[in-house]
């Protein structure tokens, strides 16, 4: 049962199949619950740093009745957060899936976000001229199966990333190891040939990080590997035609902001617009901020005091996690939300975890881009990867006992 729960994510995330997105939780979770040794397993999860951390970040939500004035949404989001309860729940609960099942799973997420970069990439070179004129007026080429071309971006990293580290298993076929090595490249390639913003920087930062945690252990490897990560980034900017059209019109578009201009169709200038008016809150509203169901009302509100010149349908919300976490529940919320993302980085089991980290640096580094756990397809990918690898790892390294 766990396992269809996770065969339905991925397809649901792939084909951004809302039905499947929904059901796979409550799949999971009834999996737990139908565990025969599930009395066993209670005091697991009961136990489980990974899985209290999840619940905290939901009780912001619920807690914060008494100052919400969003009832509307308060309500919605009590709801729609349930699976940070729920998933976790069900990797901690449910009989664990085998190591062949983890495996396939996973290749099954890394063979679809490579086959979607592939077709997305082909739809580019029917037309790469429209394509880079989507680019230069800050869009994107949008993917072929309708994910979101953020959550696109940050899945191509993911599937790059993924691809390299099962490659590596002991026990994977040749052949099954040059399909992954032939999927990293087409995510690494398709992120770039697409260029795909915050794809791009969680890809980098992540890198970066990577090698740095190489260099403590192999410093001549990670030397080798930055040089060719140096090459990489500077031929694919003398390269490919998209991805200087990025970074001309995201220099243009943060410039429209400094330089006071009509900023209503620059995505980047609306972003920097709306973080000052962020900024006011958080001065406001310090520790417990206007309340996470709140954050759009108090924005709009702020927004009616200083506008930027955006008319009311340009005015976005803050693309910022961490910031939006402060503005939402203050000091409060962001140290859990940074509890949740640094916390396994610093125990030496789940460190040692190398998709653990790969997760988690790629989710730190695209949240300081957008608010991605505001999305619906944002967080659907966030819990069911928090369950899946860092939940699910916990459970394998302390059966017994979790919080060790």
């Amino acid at each position: 049962m766990l396992l269809l729960a996770c065969v339905a994510g991925v397809l649901g995330l792939l084909l951004t199949a809302r039905a499947l997105v929904a059901l796979a939780p409550v799949a999971a979770v009834v999996a737990g619950l139908l565990n025969p040794a599930l009395r066993a397993a209670m005091p697991g999860w009961l136990r489980s740093g990974s899985v209290r951390r999840a619940a905290l970040l939901y009780l912001l939500i619920p807690l914060t009745w008494w100052y919400t004035e969003d009832w509307a949404t308060w309500r919605h989001e009590v709801y729609r957060q349930l699976p940070l309860i729920g998933v976790p729940l069900a990797f901690s609960l449910a009989v664990p899936l085998t190591r062949r099942q983890r495996l396939w799973v996973g290749a099954g997420f890394i063979g679809g976000v490579a086959a979607a970069g592939l077709a997305t990439m082909a739809r580019y070179l029917l037309d790469p001229a429209a394509a880079q004129e989507l680019i230069r007026i800050g869009q994107n080429v949008p993917s072929v199966t309708g994910i979101f071309h953020i959550h696109f971006g940050i899945m191509l990293t993911m599937a790059a990333f993924f691809a390299v580290q099962l490659s590596q298993e002991e026990d994977i076929s040749r052949a099954s190891r040059w399909l992954l090595w032939v999927a990293a490249a087409v995510a690494v390639l398709s992120l770039h040939v697409l260029a795909y913003r915050t794809g791009l920087l969680a890809f980098y930062l992540t890198l970066a990080a990577s090698l740095l945690v190489l260099l403590f252990h192999r410093p001549r490897l990670a030397l080798g590997l930055t040089a060719l990560a140096v090459l990489l980034m500077v031929g694919a900017y003398y390269s490919l035609p998209t991805v200087q059209a990025r970074v001309a019109t995201t220099v243009y578009d943060v410039q429209q902001f400094y330089y006071s201009h009509d900023i209503n169709q620059f995505s980047l200038a609306r972003r920097l617009a709306a973080l000052q008016n962020a900024k006011v809150l958080i001065n406001q509203h310090p520790w417990l901020g206007v309340a996470p169901a709140d954050v759009r009302l108090a924005m709009d509100e702020q927004f009616s005091w200083q506008t930027y010149g955006l008319e009311q349908q340009n005015r976005v919300m803050v693309h910022n996690q961490y910031v939006h976490y402060l503005v939402g529940a203050g000091i409060v919320g962001l140290l859990i939300w940074l509890w949740v993302l640094i916390t396994p980085l610093v125990q030496p089991g789940l460190r040692r975890n190398p998709y653990v980290r790969q997760l988690l640096f790629i989710f730190g580094a695209a949240t300081l881009a957008d608010s991605l756990l505001e999305m619906q397809i944002g967080f659907n990918l966030f819990v069911f990867l928090y369950g899946f690898l860092v939940v699910a790892a916990e459970r394998r390294l302390h059966p017994n006992d979790v919080t060790r």
